[in-house]
């Protein structure tokens, strides 16, 4: 069986938004969530997290924006394509964090016709690592209400720590948004993640107030992997104890978010 057996449940389609095209996995009914994997790909266990959402009574679309989809993780597999999303790639903004990237635009896009065609309150979207910080960016678009901040990486520099990857404006639109429209946003992370400094998420908290929930996990509550913890929702997650319930959590935000 080939890499996507993992997503034989899902339909898949092409999406494409201002000359740029990604695959796009569908499962599930009800409202809608836009799950974007983190490195290296669309692996399994991203495929489980999304699996466990539609089976919560939402449809999960699962961009596929590098990487091959439904190959597990391996050492060689997260350090070619690292490689060649950093040296090649122009969708991301890797090293600058004082806006979004321009795959953000395609996202929102997905996100408009994900809700126009699965209704609901709105959309939920959750980023991890690379892809972390997306969803708050993405919340510039009417559509999204359910913001969920898995481990963001980005900016990847030490400079760059405390920056969230959105410029200002955008920022004061989702402000606006939190304030005007009584919505939250998400934040996971182990505390010891060096690839998301403290800073980032006291960015977080300064600008976002009590309108940031944060789930701050410890070494001890990762599940053993072959990297150390980072990612809470899929490698590092355990079927029992915090990581489990921070799972729990971010499928409760999506559900009461989205009216699911």
């Amino acid at each position: 069986m080939g890499d996507e057996a993992a997503l034989s449940a899902y339909t898949k389609f092409d999406f494409t938004h201002d000359g740029r095209t990604y695959p796009v996995y569908r499962r599930g009914s009800g409202p809608a969530v836009i799950v974007m994997h983190e490195m290296p790909g669309l692996h399994p266990l991203v495929v489980q997290f999304a699996d466990r959402v539609a089976a919560a009574g939402m449809t999960v679309f699962c961009p596929s924006l590098f990487g091959k989809p439904g190959k597990p993780v391996s050492r060689g597999y997260t350090l070619t394509t690292a490689l060649g999303v950093l040296c090649i790639r122009r969708e991301f903004y890797v090293w600058r964090g004082d806006r979004s990237s321009p795959v953000v635009d395609w996202l929102k896009a997905l996100a408009r016709q994900a809700h126009g065609e699965c209704g609901g309150k709105g959309v939920g979207a959750v980023g991890m690592c690379f892809t972390g910080g997306f969803a708050l960016a993405m919340m510039t678009d009417p559509s999204v209400v359910a913001p969920v901040l898995s481990q963001p990486s980005l900016p990847i520099n030490k400079k760059g720590a405390a920056e969230i990857g959105v410029s200002r404006e955008e920022l004061a639109c989702v402000k606006g948004r939190l304030e005007g429209e009584d919505l939250s946003v998400l934040g996971l992370r182990f505390k010891s993640d060096k690839l998301v400094p403290d800073a980032r998420f006291e960015t977080y908290r300064r600008e976002l107030g009590d309108r940031f929930e944060a789930i701050e996990l410890e070494d001890e509550d990762a599940a053993e992997a072959i990297i150390p913890p980072h990612s809470v929702l899929t490698l590092h997650l355990k079927e029992d104890g915090p990581t489990k319930a921070a799972e729990q959590r971010t499928i409760r935000f999506f559900k009461e978010r989205t009216g699911a």
